[in-house]
């Protein structure tokens, strides 16, 4: 099949690149750019492992063609550290032990990142509605909310609940 040019800004920076007019971005991220950070799980939609942030939005790679996200900004997990430092959705879920086995923690912080840039003070229940579309298999969810909550409160300028188990952050 034949390849076509497609340009798009990826975690910042443009990007042009050729894919077939059937490949998926999380083939073309994983594959074709190294980008290994988004997850392949499912493979069809249902577990939320390959979300990426597409316009800031959330948005499944496995079900988006690459010719999709054509002049538009697209994001990965690989986006989020800057500087060494964790951004505060990851630091959430490291400090809130948010991440068990660590399959599904990339399409959680970015689908916890795409809730956060538009509403740094969600309910439990939009936290959970902002989720909805990723499945855990290992932390029951509690410690995920947990870590969306801890990065609201990081994103708001307030000091995050702590739990006694968890040590506070170093500066």
């Amino acid at each position: 099949m034949a390849k076509k040019l497609v340009s798009f800004t990826l975690n910042g920076r443009a990007h042009d690149g050729a894919a077939a007019d059937n490949t998926l971005l999380l083939d073309y991220l994983r594959e074709g750019l190294g980008l290994t950070g988004t997850k392949t799980a499912c493979d069809g939609g249902e577990c939320g492992a390959c979300t990426v942030l597409v316009n800031g939005e959330p948005r499944l790679s496995c079900l988006t063609l690459v010719g999709q996200v054509a002049g538009k900004d697209v994001e990965t997990i690989e986006s989020q550290a800057k500087g060494g430092k964790l951004s505060p959705v990851q630091e959430g879920f490291h400090l809130k032990l948010g991440a068990q086995c660590g399959g599904c923690t990339p399409g959680y912080i970015m689908a916890a990142e795409g809730l956060l840039r538009g509403n740094q003070s969600p309910t439990v229940g939009e936290i959970r509605s902002a989720m909805g579309a990723n499945i855990c298999r290992c932390t029951g969810y509690v410690k995920i909310i947990d870590a969306v909550q801890h990065a609201a409160a990081v994103m708001r300028g307030e000091e995050p609940a702590d739990y006694p188990d968890v040590p506070a952050a170093q500066g």
